[in-house]
């Protein structure tokens, strides 16, 4: 994947359940060739498939929150993020491990006041069909207090 000037370690994804990454041009560039990256390593490595870049390859699967993060943030989604204190400044896309080994849960979070749970149910099927379209399968899950959110996989 490629490096981010920005950050010690290489390029990062952006997860939502961290600080902001820093934004403008040189992000956006090296989100483009990560994922770039990403539809190289499927090209290489699902050789076996009729679409080798309609099924997530062996390193997505290692690293699904990586790979859904960096999916989302390639088709444009905001990611949420938290301030220095921990308390949730932006309003976007959530990624971190389900309760299910391989999969991913993807949550709409936003500042308090935001209106963040109204919006979540359109903006997590966004989510969703882009994670179809690059070969995850999507199910939309009501939690506690009716609160929605996406739990992704990569298709078998």
């Amino acid at each position: 994947m490629s490096a981010d000037p920005g950050r010690p370690g290489g390029f990062e994804a952006a997860t939502g359940a961290t600080q902001a990454l820093p934004a403008g041009p040189g992000r956006k560039a090296s989100v483009r060739e990560a994922f770039e990256g990403l539809l190289q390593i499927r090209r290489l490595m699902n050789t076996a498939a009729p679409d080798p870049l309609a099924v997530p390859a062996a390193w997505e699967r290692r690293r699904p929150v990586r790979a859904v993060a960096l999916a989302l943030e390639a088709a444009g989604l905001p990611p949420s993020a938290l301030n220095a204190e921990g308390q949730r400044i932006a309003t976007g896309y959530c990624v971190g491990e389900a309760e299910r080994q391989g999969a991913v849960r993807v949550d709409w979070l936003g500042p308090v006041g935001s209106g963040a749970a109204y919006a979540s149910r359109e903006a997590l099927r966004e989510c969703a069909a882009v994670l179809r379209g690059l070969g995850w399968e999507a199910l939309e899950v009501r939690g506690p207090r009716n609160r929605w959110h996406l739990e992704a996989e990569p298709v078998p």
